[in-house]
């Protein structure tokens, strides 16, 4: 029940309890931003001095802290304070304790990671908001040049990346290869308040297991054959900003325990040093694999996977995001032919009726390819990869579109294109990346069709 003493013009005060750092830098962060004021504590004994010496609207809790649990401190909160709102955070392992919890009177509890929109709602209905009260987002920052978000589904995902992005909260990003995780991270980034430190990136997939901990926390001068000097890792090189693990996935299970060691106390050790190193560096993590899917295998840390997800953003493969296609493709075709090359109709069709199993990197490089073949004029269906035209034209046959209907569109851009050489064959093959000897056949073909494949003067 929400609270009536409060007057509805003051903000409502809000108790976030968490032992993790990143959570609760993720909680006070978003609330505050949605104008409640925030107070937080990182144990459950903390939290009964707060409550005790402040009139709270509600309390955040998780419920697995060490010393007393979110269970403990609910059950000693309520026989204090029983009129408390309290909502709960939980791994999954902890949700029949939660809801049993609820049996006794907790508000709700939320699944780790946190859905911001669902935990809006939550405090929403505790504080007394009315339910037309609108999520606040800040309209204010500005996309960084060369990101194209034309979808619904791309949108939301930068609307929440600019949620978490002023906070120093661990960010879990996911989706397929190539789907742009590393972009999102780069917006992230550029969007914190650690902009103007270092962004630095490691991608653990492609540094060898025996360098990869070296590569990430240092050695010192002798520490194995080979180390000839002291190293600075990228934990280091990383202070005061952010670093980047790409395919954490590909992580072993020794380096797991390691890097958990950092998103507990913010501490490691160089390789053959005892001496503690403090990191005051935010972590982002992406992969590929479905890392739940891997914690149930046990090939990756429980422990770790909630470590590192306290907020999960999941890229939409871009077949799932018609709408960015076509302005990521001329976004590209821009950079590689320098404003030069445009789309022919046929093409545009090809690209957007595709299914794009590499996504965004996959067109990426189709238009480099393009690009290149048509030396930055008009792009033909020629010039993208038969693998894309082949899985495209299998069904557009079978929607009925005839060979014919193809061909006269493809007619029609060489063409175009013959008119603007001013019928000058050489420069027209050259324009459109074919030999003169294939324009050639296609204008006999054309002239036999009754156009005109000279010049009228």
């Amino acid at each position: 029940m929400a609270p009536d003493s409060k007057n509805n013009s003051s903000p409502r005060r809000i108790l976030v309890v968490d032992d993790d750092a990143g959570q609760r830098s993720l909680l006070e962060s978003f609330l505050s931003g949605q104008g409640f004021e925030v107070v937080t504590a990182d144990s459950g004994e903390n939290a009964l001095e707060v409550l005790d010496g402040q009139k709270t609207d509600l309390m955040i809790s998780d419920v697995r802290m060490p010393g007393l649990s979110g269970i403990e401190l609910f059950r000693l909160a309520r026989s204090k304070h029983p009129a408390l709102p309290v909502l709960l955070v939980t791994a999954y392992a902890d949700i029949r304790d939660a809801v049993a919890a609820m049996r006794d009177g907790a508000l709700n509890y939320l699944a780790k990671p946190i859905d911001l929109d669902e935990l809006f709602a939550s405090v929403r209905q505790s504080t007394g908001l009315s339910k037309s009260q609108p999520l606040k987002f800040s309209d204010d920052k500005q996309l960084p040049p060369g990101i194209v978000a034309q979808s619904p589904l791309m949108q939301s995902i930068l609307r929440d990346a600019a949620l978490v992005a002023s906070s120093d909260s661990r960010v879990l990003i996911t989706g397929e290869s190539g789907v742009g995780k590393e972009v999102v991270a780069d917006v992230i980034h550029g969007w914190s308040q650690r902009a103007a430190g270092p962004l630095v990136k490691v991608n653990c997939a492609a540094i060898p297991e025996n360098l990869l901990e070296s590569e990430l926390f240092g050695h010192e001068k002798g520490a194995f054959t080979g180390a000839t000097a002291q190293r600075i890792g990228r934990f280091e090189q990383a202070g005061g900003g952010t670093i980047f693990l790409d395919e954490i996935g590909e992580m072993s299970p020794g380096l797991q325990a390691k890097l958990l060691r950092i998103t507990q106390d913010g501490s490691f050790h160089r390789v053959g040093s005892n001496t503690e190193i403090r990191a005051n560096v935010r972590i982002l993590a992406a992969s590929n694999r479905n890392l739940e899917e891997e914690v149930a295998k046990g090939r990756f840390r429980e422990d770790l996977f909630y470590r590192l997800n306290v907020i999960e953003l999941n890229i939409p493969p871009l077949r799932d995001r018609n709408e960015d296609i076509l302005p990521l493709a001329n976004l590209f075709l821009s950079q590689f032919c320098r404003d030069r090359g445009r789309l022919s109709s046929l093409v545009v069709e090809c690209l957007k009726g595709y299914t794009w199993p590499g996504n965004v990197r996959e067109l990426q490089n189709a238009m480099e390819r393009a690009s290149l073949l048509s030396r930055g004029e008009l792009i033909l269906l020629d010039h993208i990869p038969a693998r894309i035209t082949a899985a495209w034209q299998k069904p557009v046959a079978s929607e009925h579109h005839t060979a014919e209907k193809l061909q006269e569109i493809e007619d029609q851009a060489l063409l175009e294109s013959l008119r603007k050489h001013h019928y000058n064959r050489t420069e027209t093959a050259q324009a459109l990346g074919i030999g003169r000897r294939t324009l050639i056949y296609k204008l006999q073909r054309l002239r036999d069709g009754g156009h005109q494949v000279e010049s009228p003067e």
